[in-house]
This record gives structure tokens, C-alpha cells and sequence, in this order.
């Protein structure tokens, strides 16, 4: 497909929720998101739903599909056309159907333990099969067609859905923790994903008294700020890419108690990736 014809094919929004960018404030037509190139704490990215463009206020900067899977990927129109190929292949939305549109309209029809073929395939792919009993299989129906998927719970009770074809929430965006039984908040482990936090139980370390916050998108850190405080360490798992970097940054300017443990897997993008290498 042609520029022309990926941009009338894939809706916006669908391109920035698979990057797990969710609205801050939205209606029908338009919303605003945090933007997509740095963090910040006011959102400045406004987008036009049926336009299918958005404009960063604090760059001054347009974007369209295209652009946007560029300035996130840091790819060229090629790989960008190639990406949202694949999206529009994935997940068979247009601008009608869009993610958030299946959150609204999806209906679960069954949530077990993890049994499926190819979700057990796909967990041992990432090193983390073990600890399927922290998880659940999804099956999920959006426009009398079927779907599954790997889920993780979230505070509001909507679930991550994960699998080696898409990436999508169901219900509402939000943050999980989850809290020890000591409740005495010596320290909290920051993850960006569930996989990331799959990966440090299979590595065994054996830590007790601590609670583990996943972000399920870098977006969602403002939700987990304030309770952050209650905190006398934290200890952060993040991605070594421009947004993981750019929200640790923004952990040490806030807080005095924080420890960076990304060093662990330096010379890869997460802690999943360092286990797929070293496992």
C-alpha cells in the first residue's frame, strides 16, 4: 500500500494505542494525548479523529499517521508504511473500528488458565512460561469475529492483552499493583510492561516486604505519582529506549529515593530482551 491508501486504511487513534498512548481527555472527534516524542505532565498532542492528524502544541509540530510511527520508531516512510501494514493486518480495524472502539464493544467470553498452543509457545519464546500462573487466557469476541490472547489485570479491571500478533487493553487503561501482605512500603519495583515484570520472577530473585507497580505504558505514569510518595525506595525496571530514559529522568528530579536498574540489562532495549539472550 501507497501513503494515500495506508492513511484512508488506519485510524490514528489505533496507531497510538499500539503504542500504548491513550487519551487524556477525549470526545468522538478529538482528544488530547501526553505527546509522542517526550514526556510531560500537561498533554499537548491534540488530535482530530476524523481528520486523522494531530498537532503537538508545545512543538508546534503536525503529524499524520505516518509521521507519527516515524517520530516514535525513528524509522523512515518505508518501515513506517511497513508497520502500519502489518497493524491494519493484525488487528482488521479502519477508522470506525478503532482500538478503543473494541474496548467498548468487545465482550470476553472466557478467561481461564493459560492452555492454548500457541499462547504456551509464546510465553516459552519469551522466556517466561513458568509464570503463567500470573496471567490468564483471554478469549474475547469484537464484530462476531473471535480473538484471544495472553491477559494482565489492571487497577480498573481491564486487561492487557498480549499475543505474538497484537497489543491491545480491553476495558480501561490503568496501572497494576501489586502489594505485599506486610503493606509497610520499604519499596516498590517500577516496571514499564507485564513482560518486563514476568522476566524478574523468572530470574528467582527472592525479595520479600516489596511491591511491584507495572505502568502498562509510560503514559499511565501520572496515575501511580502520588501513591509513589508513600515510598521509602524505589527501584526502577525501565526500557533503555526515549521514552524509558526520558521517565527515569523524570523519577530522579522527583524523587531523592530512587535507584536505577537498568544497568542490569544495559546492552538491551528491556529486562525481557536480556532474558530471551541469556536464557
Amino acid at each position: 500500500m501507497n501513503c494515500d491508501e495506508i492513511k484512508n486504511r488506519v485510524g490514528i487513534r489505533a496507531v497510538l494505542e499500539s503504542f500504548n498512548l491513550f487519551p487524556v481527555k477525549d470526545n468522538p472527534r478529538s482528544a488530547f494525548y501526553f505527546a509522542v516524542d517526550r514526556l510531560e505532565r500537561t498533554a499537548s498532542l491534540s488530535v482530530n479523529f476524523v481528520k486523522n492528524v494531530a498537532f503537538d502544541f508545545g512543538t508546534r509540530k503536525s503529524y499524520d499517521i505516518i509521521s507519527i510511527v516515524q517520530t516514535v520508531k525513528k524509522c523512515n516512510v518505508s518501515e513506517a508504511l511497513k508497520y502500519l501494514s502489518a497493524l491494519d493486518n493484525s488487528v482488521n480495524v479502519d477508522q470506525n473500528n478503532s482500538f478503543s472502539d473494541i474496548c467498548k464493544k468487545y465482550q470476553i467470553t472466557n478467561v481461564s488458565d493459560i492452555k492454548h498452543p500457541s499462547l504456551v509457545k509464546y510465553l516459552k519464546s519469551r522466556k517466561v512460561y513458568e509464570q503463567k500462573h500470573l496471567v490468564k487466557e483471554l478469549h474475547y469476541t469484537f464484530s462476531h469475529k473471535k480473538y484471544f490472547g495472553i491477559g494482565f489485570k489492571n487497577n480498573s479491571g481491564g486487561f492487557e492483552i498480549r499475543n505474538q500478533y497484537s497489543k491491545i487493553c480491553l476495558g480501561s487503561k490503568d496501572v497494576t499493583t501489586i502489594i505485599s501482605q506486610s503493606t509497610s512500603y520499604n519499596e516498590i519495583l517500577v516496571f514499564e510492561g507485564f513482560f518486563d515484570f514476568l522476566s524478574f520472577k523468572a530470574i528467582g530473585y527472592e525479595i520479600s516486604d516489596v511491591d511491584f507497580l507495572i505502568l502498562n505504558s509510560t503514559s499511565m505514569y501520572f496515575k501511580a505519582e502520588r501513591k509513589l510518595l508513600d515510598y521509602k525506595k524505589i527501584s526502577l525496571f525501565l526500557d533503555n529506549d526515549t521514552n524509558g530514559i526520558a521517565l527515569k529522568s523524570k523519577f530522579q528530579q522527583q524523587f531523592d529515593n530512587v535507584e536505577d536498574c537498568s544497568m542490569l540489562y544495559r546492552d538491551f532495549n528491556d529486562l525481557n530482551e536480556w532474558l530471551c539472550n541469556y536464557r
